[in-house]
């Protein structure tokens, strides 16, 4: 469903300010992996994200998704393969719109645009179903501006319509990062329950090591722009805190200092 080949990307070059961020980096993930990446800060993760989504060039190499070429395709030809959720969660909806109409245009997502009435009562009811399965109430808050909802209301809405038409990638940035922990937590489980039933390949960018541990099939640590680690399988099913930090120990020859990392 996804695969990267040969990437490097290297911001302000020619200059003192120079930074490879990505550095050769090879990655393929088949049709309904859910692969969580982890790394300190300035390791890449983040740019990694950025160069699928489109929001970044790549100097060097090749981004397929889904048998499609999208290396040199802007970022908002990409949008409508893709579906991404954010740190912040403001971002990803429209404050000043009401929840159906947020949930009207992430459906007509990829759709050509044509003058007819905005929402049916048809569509209202599909709405309420699948903002049913939230368990948020939402659901009877239709006409609700998105702009009045709790932190952790506004990104299960914005996971719910990054999902709504099945995007061939699901991208989550930190999407936890800015939420309480009790909140996370029920975030993180509405992202397991909808990348399950819906059979979605996912890439969750994370800086909580335990979360990179219990969520997905697959753990990918980057380090200085680099894939350090790529644990799958009964090895991941078996992985601890401290299995990690000694396997990047060996394979860096160094010890993880990101305290951000280590204290979640």
């Amino acid at each position: 469903m996804l695969k990267v080949s040969d990437v490097y990307k290297t911001f302000n070059p020619g200059t003192v300010n120079k930074k490879t961020a990505l550095e050769d980096i090879n990655l393929t993930l088949e049709e309904g992996d859910f692969v969580t990446l982890i790394g300190g800060n300035g390791s890449g993760k983040s740019t990694l994200l950025n160069c699928i989504a489109g929001v970044y060039t790549v100097d060097r190499g090749s981004i397929i998704i889904d048998n499609l070429d999208v290396t040199k395709m802007p970022e908002h030809k990409r949008a409508s393969t893709l579906g991404r959720v954010f740190q912040d969660p403001m971002v990803g909806t429209a404050s000043n719109m009401v929840i159906e109409e947020n949930m009207a245009l992430a459906f007509r997502r990829g759709d050509k645009r044509c003058l007819k009435w905005g929402i049916s009562r048809k569509e209202r009811t599909l709405y309420k179903n699948i903002l049913s399965t939230l368990n948020l109430g939402l659901e009877d808050r239709l006409g609700t501006k998105v702009g009045l909802l709790s932190g952790g209301q506004r990104q299960a809405l914005t996971l719910l319509m990054a999902t709504l038409k099945k995007p061939k990638l699901l991208l989550l940035d930190e999407h936890t990062a800015a939420l309480d922990p009790r909140t996370a937590i029920k975030v993180l489980a509405l992202s397991d329950k909808i990348i399950e039933d819906n059979n979605l390949t996912a890439l969750m960018v994370t800086h909580n090591m335990r979360d990179a541990i219990h969520h997905g099939n697959r753990l990918i640590m980057m380090y200085e722009g680099r894939i350090l680690l790529d644990i799958k399988g009964d090895e991941k099913k078996k992985l601890t805190v401290e299995d990690l930090l000694d396997s990047f120990g060996r394979a860096s020859g160094k010890e993880f200092s990101n305290d951000r990392a280590l204290l979640s």
